[in-house]
């Protein structure tokens, strides 16, 4: 039935002006915006769109990773977001991470960070 419609993923933030200049000038995406309808579009590499769109208050951050960034070096984008002012997460436990908020516990490496509004979101290195 869905196998020919071009789906998108959307998420909710509580500032639209934060997030276009988060998204658009901190992580360098493609970002337009409709101000007629007062939302954003991330323009990912592989052709997605994900519909970015307000909530001010009534926003809940995501308790989940919402955006994946397969990058080849997870350490040296882990230190250029830094150098921007991203902060990493740190986790104990299964998904115990180390000072650089980087998870070397099997699989890809792996960091998580937040959006302005709290959303997670994670930068993995390709295999």
């Amino acid at each position: 039935m869905f196998k020919e419609i071009k789906a998108f993923s959307g998420f909710s933030v509580d500032d639209l002006s934060e997030a276009k200049v988060f998204y658009g000038k901190t992580l360098g995406l493609e970002v337009t915006e409709d101000t007629r309808m007062n939302l954003l579009t991330l323009h990912l590499a592989t052709g997605a769109k994900i519909l970015v769109y307000p909530k001010g208050k009534a926003h809940r951050a995501a308790t989940f990773t919402i955006l994946n960034f397969p990058v080849r070096d997870v350490e040296r984008t882990v230190e250029a977001l830094r150098s921007k002012g991203v902060r990493f997460e740190h986790y104990e436990g299964e998904l115990q991470t180390d000072a650089k908020g980087i998870f070397r516990g099997g699989g890809p490496l792996i960091a998580w960070f937040t959006d302005p509004a709290g959303n997670i979101l994670s930068v993995l290195q390709e295999a």
